[in-house]
């Protein structure tokens, strides 16, 4: 049994690394400037219309919630203004109400809010949705990708929805580019459902988990991660198909989180863990990861509940390998960086100063040389050699 599932797990992570091209930069530069150049007409639109052309509100909308959307975008390369308005929900939720529905073709919708529905904005077929400027408060869902899409999300906020984005169960890979926007006070703020997910330049603050993932990956660079319940949710498939690919961290600010991972699983399981030059500072947690291969270098864990935990990839079969290169591990309660055998990452000019616990203790892990240990409190190095400047 343990043979036959570790065989499974395996040809799903070769699976899941095929996964799907991303969008070529040229089509979604010119995407985007026949987006720019469109020129919304202002028009009375009220609850129920269907936006067949540029469109731009001139007052807010209060709709009734009823099974039909607020409103619904038909056609291609449409620009839907929302002119600085807010399109709500008024009547009380009946579950499966829709804010604005957008069918197959390409779409931007931006400027203005969408409040209180049970799917914010909700795709039906569509190839690439913009989304600029948009404030979601109070949904259920604040963005629904029915099917696998392109999704750029910029300068928006996701505030106090139950989930940010999320896609459909078992739809093709879709791609999730959000750039200068804010999530705060979301249940979920990202759930990478089949999604490959790049964040730039954002902000993730107070929401009770940032990234779930689930089936998908990630990558989130120069943003801040701070006072969130839980950073990330990676949880072993258990011989399933719904696997956590690569988690990739780069220029980034932790602080002040919770937890890393949650109470229920608290260690990460991706297949691919990379952490570049982030700062993790004040979190109620150690980072704890069981990964097939790593690539952890110029971070500094300082003053956390633990500090960085490695392990294997659960029924897998063979050790992590990977890198583990010039961090500082400072002054966290427990382990400094700790490498479970029988994992063999190579580790190389870390330095771990003033930890409750032990400095750097990897038994079975690669002695790359450089590495500098000292004041640690259970001791300063385990399996490798420290000097202690």
């Amino acid at each position: 049994m343990h043979k036959a599932k570790g065989f499974f797990v395996t040809l799903a992570i070769a699976g899941l690394s095929l996964g799907a091209p991303p969008a070529l930069a040229a089509d979604r530069e010119s995407l985007d400037a026949r987006f720019q150049q469109a020129k919304p007409v202002a028009c009375d639109v009220q609850c129920g219309d269907v936006i067949t052309q540029h469109t731009k509100l001139t007052h807010d909308l209060s709709c009734p919630g009823l099974n039909e959307p607020a409103l619904r975008v038909e056609g291609d390369g449409i620009v839907l203004d929302l002119g600085g308005y807010t399109v709500r929900r008024s009547g009380p939720d009946q579950g499966g109400t829709s804010g604005i529905v957008v069918t197959s073709g390409s779409y931007m919708v931006r400027n203005g809010t969408i409040r209180g529905f049970d799917r914010g904005i909700q795709t039906f077929g569509t190839n690439n949705l913009r989304l600029h400027e948009l404030t979601f408060a109070d949904n259920f869902i604040a963005v629904f990708n029915l099917v696998g899409n392109a999704f750029l999300v910029t300068d928006s906020r996701f505030i106090g929805n139950t989930i940010g984005f999320t896609s459909g169960f078992e739809v093709p890979t879709g791609t999730l580019d959000v750039r200068s926007s804010h999530f705060e006070n979301n249940g979920s703020a990202i759930i990478m459902n089949s999604l490959i997910a790049d964040v730039l330049d954002s902000t993730f603050t107070s929401n009770g988990v940032t990234l779930d993932c689930f089936n998908g990956r990630a990558r989130v660079r120069s943003s801040v991660l701070t006072r969130n319940q839980v950073v990330a949710r990676a949880i072993d498939p258990a011989g399933q198909p719904n696997i956590c690919g690569i988690l990739r961290f780069e220029d980034s600010l932790f602080t002040n989180n919770t937890s890393f991972g949650p109470a229920d699983a608290p260690v990460w399981v991706p297949t691919q863990l990379d952490m570049i030059n982030n700062l993790l500072v004040g979190n109620g947690s150690g980072l704890e990861v069981a990964t097939l291969t790593t690539y952890v270098q110029g971070n500094t864990f300082w003053n956390n509940a633990g500090g960085l935990t490695l392990s294997d990839y659960p029924n897998a079969f063979i050790p992590l390998t990977g890198i583990v290169r010039a961090n500082q591990f400072l002054r966290n309660d427990g382990d400094g960086l700790r490498v479970l055998p029988p994992s063999t990452p190579t580790v190389i000019g870390n330095v771990a100063l003033g930890n409750t616990g032990w400095g750097i203790h990897a038994p079975t892990a690669f002695d790359g040389g450089g590495n500098v240990a000292r004041d640690n409190g259970a001791g300063n190095c385990e399996g490798i050699v420290c000097a202690p400047y």
